[in-house]
C-alpha cells in the first residue's frame, strides 16, 4: 500500500491566507496552524506528527513554515525519517526520503535552515532598533494594538468563565489560544 501525502500549513496570524501554500499539491489530509513558528509547540503540527505513519510523506510549502531554527528543523526531519516518514519542501524543491541518506541534501538543508534562522534574528534585531529609536525620539512605544475591543474582551471573559471550549472561543474571536489565555489571565490579576 502506498503511503499518504499529508500537508502541513502554517501562517503566523489569523488574518493571513493559507491558500497560497500547497494549493497545487494533491494531498490526502491537511493540518493548518495559525501560530508563530518560533517553536514546535503548535497543535496542528503535533496532530500532523501523530497522524503520519511509515510510508507517508509530510508536505510543507517551505522550510520556514515547519520551523524557524536549525535545531528544531533538523530534529523534526530526522525524527520523521526515523519513523519511516518522508518530508518534502515544495518551495525549496527538497525531499528527505526515509531510509535514504543524502549528505549533499543534508548539507544544503542545514545551510538553508541556518539562513532562515539568521533572517529571523535580523528581523527581530531591526524591530528592537526601531523601538529604541522611537523611544529615543520621545515617541511612546505601545506595541501592537489590542486584537479585541474592551467590549469584545468582556464578552470573551464571560464566555470563558461560563466554560465554553477555549479552542472554539479563540476561533470565534479570531485570536490564538495563547492570546485568549492572556486576556483571561489578565482578568484574574
Amino acid at each position: 500500500m502506498k503511503g499518504h501525502k499529508v500537508g502541513y500549513i502554517r501562517v503566523s496570524t489569523f488574518e493571513q491566507n493559507t491558500q497560497r501554500q500547497l494549493d497545487e499539491v494533491a494531498l490526502d489530509r491537511v493540518f493548518i496552524d495559525k501560530a508563530s513558528g518560533k517553536d514546535t509547540h503548535r497543535p496542528q503540527l503535533q496532530a500532523a506528527l501523530n497522524h503520519v505513519r511509515a510510508g507517508d510523506t509530510l508536505v510543507v510549502h517551505s522550510m520556514d513554515r515547519l520551523a524557524r531554527n536549525v535545531e528544531d528543523m533538523l530534529r523534526l526531519v530526522r525524527e520523521l525519517n526515523d519513523k519511516g516518514v518522508s518530508v518534502e519542501f515544495v518551495k525549496e524543491s527538497m525531499a528527505f526520503t526515509a531510509g535514504k541518506d543524502d549528505p549533499r541534501a543534508t548539507l544544503m538543508f542545514t545551510m538553508l535552515s541556518s539562513f532562515a534562522q539568521f533572517e529571523r534574528a535580523l528581523l527581530k534585531e531591526r524591530q528592537r532598533e526601531g523601538i529604541a529609536l522611537a523611544k529615543a525620539k520621545g515617541n511612546v512605544y505601545k506595541g501592537r494594538k489590542p486584537k479585541l475591543s474592551e467590549e469584545r474582551v468582556k464578552q470573551l471573559r464571560e464566555q470563558a468563565a461560563a466554560g465554553v471550549n477555549k479552542t472554539k472561543l479563540a476561533e470565534e474571536f479570531g485570536i490564538s489560544r495563547e492570546t485568549l489565555y492572556q486576556y483571561t489571565r489578565a482578568q484574574s490579576h
